[in-house]
């Protein structure tokens, strides 16, 4: 499957959904994205079950500063609407390779149990 660009107006509706979703913050201008970009085109080949997505931080400014972004490239992974992964800079292919993994291997009803006992914990204070 090839990347996906994604913009304000369809981000949510892509990271939300079952599945996961790999999303690629990057510029232009930025070296290490550039040099990531293949890396990340090639995994997208070999996984077609995960959508990859990218979003160009100049070209969507609001989009990148409602998700934080500090740093670029930044890759961040969404399982079944969770963000279960962000992490800054660019990685090798291995790496990469071991988030996917990583990720496909999580316990959801584990991760949504823990993020309730989270709320749960920020509504008592």
């Amino acid at each position: 499957m090839a990347t996906v660009n994604l913009t304000e107006q369809d981000f949510e509706s892509v990271v939300v959904g079952d599945g996961i979703v790999l999303v690629d913050w990057w510029a232009a201008w930025c070296g290490p994205c550039r040099a990531f970009a293949p890396v990340f085109d090639a995994a997208s080949v070999v996984h077609p079950d995960v959508v990859f997505g990218k979003v160009d931080t100049e070209a969507q400014p609001r989009l990148s500063a409602a998700a934080g972004i500090q740093s670029i490239p930044t890759l961040m992974a969404f399982r079944d609407g969770v963000l279960v992964f962000s992490q800054p800079g660019a990685l090798p292919a291995s790496a990469l390779e071991q988030v996917i993994t990583a990720v496909q291997e999580l316990d959801m009803d584990d991760i949504r149990r823990q993020l309730a006992e989270q709320q749960a914990a920020t509504n008592q204070s």
